[in-house]
């Protein structure tokens, strides 16, 4: 890992309110491969060598040839191993490892000393590779982030970036492009998805006066904002503040191997010089101080825990491959050792439960026919480019109709109105009817969906119930969780209205659920969750979901509809967007857990009867070799179990 990052306790934390130098985009082969690649090159080579007796491989070749290899791939190792030693750190996994291949190399077994350190620096550099990307995926977040924005000066319009926009000046926002700063509105009306920040869908009308913020998307005509925070200060760049604060605060996770060693490494040092030492004081004159001393060496190199350190990986790539079938990507190995932890499930509403697109829920007519009401209301909305009228018109298929709109006029705030034939229409919200005077079914103000009323020659008509519907498998998910054993809460939380989340909460049996939150509020409620001993995964898909799954012991995103920022944040990614798969990447994770520690339980076993034989001179280090790799044959038959395994929600 570079030495450049600032990492205290295994967290690494970036300013997101500084900027970030510009990469290049260049493809290249990583150099921190290079060398274990040639190394196990001429390590087959050398055996192939001495295997077939070539006739310059003799003495002092071989240990030339394997020295210069073993310097090549564990140079590092070597010098890490030292310098933990001067430190007083002696019984570590670095330590274990120089001092085993340097016993293997003093005892003549070149071969196993390269292969032994080989196959532990590729097992470092995997761990390096996993840690270096979920730093880049969590500096991705950058890019949410608007780079340019147009900002008009004496009536001439100017590329700068928003770091250099002062406040009170006027910037000009395109549609579909993102917004750079917070501001006021000055034009009329806009109309905005602003899903980055509240991670809901439904897109927000805006008028004359109203504050927009950085991050929402401008969706339908040309716009002009007065800027009113710095760019450090928008609403966005306190999100991603938030992000970065939520990776310092997120604990290390140690690894299964570090943990082992702990117990392992110091017994084994001390058995190997006790071996030497021992004997001695039992045999006197025929004590062979040669003979023991190899044979110290020889239970040195058995102890070398390979066998061990392969049942681990090997356990958690079936799972992350078994998951991986199922349209679920794990970031690293130890969030599978995570997941089986969880003990509360909490989730967003929108884009999570729900599928994020609006579609027409209900068409209720009154004294009107409902085929014609809904077939006015289209063609009046086909004059319309915002997405709920879209989603009428969608909804009606009129690409058949010989009915035309005239006179039509957008009413900013409130909706449509226009004539198709003899009829006047009047659609839109409840605002646009109380604007004319007209009367309607009080009721409908406290309906929790998203409608719109129509009115017909100045009378009501009825309206359409438009809302972002559940997915598919979001009741079956919800089950799903309820019967894994170690579930012990399902919670849902939303910035949604308290009405419409409880609404949802009891039609899926949701344990808790509580809406009217902000993204920090999001947090408050995880970290409540944490201080009562919970172990949390909390699931996602939006830029405000972002700080909430860092903070999570186990963070998920949605995959299909899922935002960059959620998606890159997450440990783990439901590339799916099925609910349903978040029981199935417990399931796969409990499953892959059980593999491992039935690894370790059979390497650990085989180990300690090899080690007991090696002790008393009746194995040999060639035999160490041969169990080793029987345990790890049969690990790989284990791990690949895993592959089979079928996995229903």
């Amino acid at each position: 890992m570079s030495e450049e990052s600032n990492c205290k306790d295994g967290a690494c934390a970036i300013d997101y309110t500084k900027d970030t130098p510009k990469s290049k985009k260049t493809v290249s082969i990583n150099k921190s491969y290079l060398i274990p690649i040639i190394s196990l090159f001429f390590l087959l080579l050398g055996i192939g060598f001495d295997f077939y007796e070539i006739s310059f491989f003799k003495a002092p070749i071989p240990i030339i040839w394997f020295g210069i290899i073993y310097l090549m791939v564990g140079g590092p190792v070597l010098l890490k191993a030292a310098k933990l030693i001067v430190k007083g750190a002696i019984y570590n996994e670095f330590v274990l490892m120089s001092v085993a291949t340097i016993g293997a190399f003093l005892i003549g077994s070149y071969e196993e000393g390269v292969a032994v350190m080989l196959f532990y620096v590729v097992g470092e550099l995997f761990q390096e590779a996993a840690v270096n990307k979920a730093k880049r995926s969590i500096e991705g977040l950058l890019k949410v982030q608007v780079e340019e924005v147009m900002v008009l000066e004496k009536g001439t319009a100017i590329v700068k970036h928003p770091r250099e926009v002062a406040v009170g000046q006027t910037i000009q926002v395109k549609p579909g492009e993102k917004i750079a700063l917070d501001g006021i509105l000055i034009s009329n009306e806009a109309v905005l998805n602003t899903a980055a920040l509240t991670g809901e869908s439904a897109p927000d009308t805006k008028i004359n006066g109203d504050k927009v913020l950085a991050g929402m998307v401008n969706l339908t005509k040309v716009i002009e904002i007065e800027v009113s925070s710095k760019f450090e200060d928008t609403k966005l760049s306190k999100i991603l503040k938030l992000v970065q604060e939520a990776v310092g605060r997120k604990a290390k996770t140690q690894l299964l191997v570090s943990r082992l060693a702990k117990i392992y490494t110091p017994i084994v040092f001390w058995l190997a010089i006790g071996l030497v030492i021992i004997p001695y004081f039992f045999l006197g004159d025929a004590y062979i101080f040669q003979m023991w001393f190899q044979r110290a060496l020889i239970f040195l190199v058995i102890s070398c825990p390979c066998a061990l350190v392969i049942s681990i990986p090997l356990g958690y790539f079936g799972g992350i491959g078994a998951a991986s079938h199922h349209g679920i990507l794990f970031k690293g190995s130890n969030f599978i050792d995570l997941m089986t932890k969880v003990d509360t499930v909490v989730m967003d509403k929108t884009g999570t439960l729900t599928k994020g697109v609006f579609e027409v829920q209900e068409v209720a007519a009154v004294n009107f026919g409902k085929e014609l009401l809904l077939e006015l209301t289209a063609v009046l909305e086909s004059n319309s480019t915002h997405p709920i009228a879209e989603a009428v018109v969608k909804y009606a298929n009129i690409s058949n109709t010989d009915l035309k709109a005239t006179n039509v006029e957008e009413i900013s705030g409130h909706g449509m109105k226009g004539n198709i034939g003899d009829y006047e229409i009047l659609a839109g919200n409840t605002k646009l009817l109380d604007k004319f005077e007209i009367s309607y079914d009080e009721k409908l103000n406290s309906n929790t969906e998203t409608i719109v009323v129509i009115a017909i020659n100045k009378i009501f008509a009825g309206y359409i119930t438009i809302a972002d519907t559940l997915k598919v498998d979001a009741k079956k998910a919800i089950n799903a969780l309820h019967n894994i054993k170690n579930i012990k809460e399902v919670v849902m939380l939303s910035g949604d209205k308290q009405a419409v989340v409880d609404k949802i909460a009891k039609q899926l049996g949701i344990d808790k659920a509580i809406g009217e939150l902000l993204p920090e509020d999001k947090i408050t409620e995880v970290e409540k969750l944490k201080a009562a001993g919970r172990t949390i995964a909390f699931v996602g898909d939006g830029i405000n979901d972002a700080p909430v799954i860092t903070i999570a012991d186990v963070g998920m995103a949605m995959g299909g509809l899922g935002s960059d920022a959620a998606i890159e944040t997450a440990d783990v990614v439901i590339q799916t967007d099925q609910p349903s798969k978040i029981a199935t990447a417990i399931k796969i994770s409990n499953a892959t857990t059980q593999i491992i520690w039935q690894n370790i339980g059979l390497a650990l076993g085989v180990k300690l009867l090899v080690l007991i034989l090696g002790a008393f001179g009746m194995a040999t280090l060639w035999e160490a070799v041969i169990a080793d790799v029987g345990v790890a044959l049969l690990a790989i038959l284990n791990a690949v179990r895993i592959q089979r395994m079928e996995w229903k929600s």
